[in-house]
């Protein structure tokens, strides 16, 4: 009697599992959309406290994007958050703005004026956006405040320490470094503070404009630690080119997007 036959085994069906490549293009995706949709919320939150002032709740800057609170806080843990978010804004701003003047200077002195100048251009043309950022906050490094400060710092630091590394000697960079950053700290806090009476007194008799002030608070600056740091670590001449007569005008940071908006106070 012939062997019973066994059926050949069917044909095993196509994986239903996607394979790694197409895995990952979707995961791309899906951080960029993720991303892009986060620095909306920024662009929003920024522009929402601008008009409104930096008391602005969760519920208004989400209603401000056409969404809800909730969706709001699956990109931000909490309002410090979304802070700390809008102050990194600014900060790209402040940096993009004096990167840019600072192609028209020459000499150590010049790019503190610069950076004065384009301080106090941040704070006069959105003072909102300014008190959200540095409000409410810790100075230590968590906080919206400490963030802001810490990321201006060395910003502002960053073409002193230049100056002062160029001409030291190998052994001597190190200890330049060190110093210009000590003088940046300094720099932005005394900028700070100077900015920070001068939004309080606008207006009032004896208070000088954002230029005059900007030119006090330079010499001030240069008056002090940081010319005596300059004499100490010589430049050679050089022809200093003609810098712009005031800098951050021409290179707006703060406001509506950074776009050149009429003054609040107006």
């Amino acid at each position: 009697m012939p062997g019973r036959r066994v059926p050949s085994a069917a044909p095993s069906p196509p994986s239903a599992l996607p394979d790694a490549t197409s895995v990952d293009g979707r995961s791309t995706r899906w951080a960029d959309h993720r991303e892009a949709r986060r620095a909306e919320f920024v662009r929003v939150a920024r522009r929402t406290v601008h008009h409104h002032g930096p008391d602005v709740s969760m519920e208004e800057i989400a209603a401000a994007a056409g969404t809800s609170k909730s969706i709001v806080y699956r990109y931000f843990t909490d309002k410090t958050g979304l802070q700390i978010a809008v102050a990194e804004l600014v900060v790209r701003q402040i940096r993009d703005a004096l990167e840019a003047v600072l192609h028209h200077v020459s000499t150590p002195r010049e790019a503190v004026r610069a950076m004065v100048a384009v301080y106090l251009e941040m704070i006069e043309s959105s003072p909102h956006v300014y008190a959200f950022v540095t409000r409410d906050g810790s100075v230590e490094s968590g906080g919206p405040l400490g963030h802001f400060l810490d990321a201006v710092t060395a910003l502002v630091a960053a073409p002193f320490a230049r100056a002062l590394t160029e001409e030291a000697a190998d052994d001597e960079e190190q200890r330049a470094a060190a110093l210009a950053d000590a003088w940046g700290a300094g720099a932005v806090g005394f900028v700070r503070g100077a900015g920070e009476w001068w939004l309080a007194h606008r207006g009032e008799p004896g208070t000088p404009d954002r230029e005059t002030l900007t030119a006090q608070v330079a010499a001030w600056l240069w008056a002090g630690p940081v010319g005596l740091l300059a004499r100490e670590h010589p430049r050679s001449t050089t022809t200093p080119t003609t810098a712009p007569a005031h800098p951050a005008a021409q290179h707006p940071t703060g406001g509506d997007e950074a776009a050149p908006t009429p003054r609040e106070q107006r």
